[in-house]
């Protein structure tokens, strides 16, 4: 197997590179003025709503999960047309579009300036950047020239960045240059055609991937890895969390007749409850004796938050070589093209 001669077939659009020089997209995202007028930073805010869809997105679980213990108000994530009702005046509303032309996170900016939300846009251009523009609200413009989903360490540090600078949660700087640093060696070790992912991504070729999670603590990994198979390997996979699974999705596996066409993907991190750990151990003995394989994805890193975006930067390198080994371009995505075109006739 060639792999280099396949990433030269397959990946016209050089994602590869992307993925190599993630970290970059960090240090561009954190070293950079967000100015916020006076009235956002003297704000006080009573929740936070974060409106986006795909990859622009999954920034909002990313940072729900890395700032759990430090965000002291509610945040909620809304991927469709409508927000909460509770949003109001003392709302902070970031509405996230890398396009600006999401047709759903526009709806969102539309009925948060008329509920009087406080709002920053974060995109870099189209209508999003329009309407901000003419109701004078705070846009903090993406770089462009990415595929939304390959600009997470740019979405998600900016997001970041713009809590930190609003005082809702606690100076992130240290832990940062860590993620830099770690970002940088990981990426070039996983770049380096990795056995491990590899031998990961052949073990989920031809087959629906089923990845499991735990519920606020690597839930915005298996959402990530669910939508990066699915744009990038072009792969059908669904993700669920436990403890929730444990109550409904595990007697499915009761009736399996297939289960070579099936891979269990489980996401694991040492800081699960001890309960969470024997569910894991459990469903795995059942799943295994219907003969489906199990694959562990787990980062080794001494802190959580380093586990958890490498964990993602794991899980995005093992959706590219998927992509490749499959022999699909990680940058076609036509059927979301087509759907777009017929939404607008």
């Amino acid at each position: 197997m060639n792999i280099a001669s396949l990433i030269s077939k397959y990946d016209p659009e050089n994602q590869y590179d992307v993925l190599l020089n993630y970290h970059e997209q960090i240090k561009s995202a954190w070293y950079r003025d967000m100015s916020l007028t006076p009235d956002l930073i003297r704000a006080d805010f009573s929740s936070i709503i974060i409106s986006g869809m795909g990859g622009s997105a999954i920034s909002g679980n990313l940072f729900r999960n890395f700032c759990q213990k430090d965000l002291r108000l509610p945040l909620t994530i809304v991927r469709n047309y409508r927000l909460p009702s509770h949003a109001g005046e003392n709302t902070l509303l970031i509405v996230s579009s890398y396009s600006g032309n999401t047709e759903e996170t526009i709806a969102t900016l539309k009925e948060g300036i008329e509920k009087k939300c406080k709002i920053v846009c974060l995109t870099t251009g189209g209508k999003i950047m329009e309407i901000a523009a003419q109701n004078s609200l705070t846009c903090v413009p993406l770089f462009p020239g990415f595929q939304p989903r390959f600009s997470i360490g740019q979405s998600f540090f900016t997001l970041l960045k713009l809590c930190q600078t609003l005082k809702l949660i606690p100076d992130q700087t240290e832990i940062v240059e860590k993620l830099t640093k770690m970002w940088k060696e990981k990426s070039e070790e996983y770049g380096s055609y990795n056995e491990e992912l590899l031998s990961q991504a052949i073990a989920i070729l031809g087959r629906h991937v089923l990845i499991f999670s735990a519920s606020d603590t690597t839930d915005s990994a298996g959402m990530r890895l669910k939508g990066q198979l699915n744009e990038n390997s072009k792969k059908m996979a669904y993700h669920n969390e436990y403890p929730e699974l444990n109550h409904n999705e595990i007697i499915s596996f009761e009736c399996i007749e297939n289960p070579g066409a099936f891979v269990v993907v489980n996401l694991l991190d040492s800081s699960y409850n001890e309960r969470i750990k024997k569910r894991f151990e459990i469903t795995n003995s059942l799943i295994s004796a219907k003969g489906i394989e199990v694959v562990e994805v787990e980062s080794f890193q001494s802190s959580y938050k380093e586990r958890l975006l490498d964990l993602i930067l794991k899980i995005d390198w093992l959706s590219y070589y998927a992509a490749i080994l499959a022999k699909k371009d990680p940058s076609e995505i036509d059927y979301i093209h087509y759907l777009k075109n017929e939404l607008t006739r």
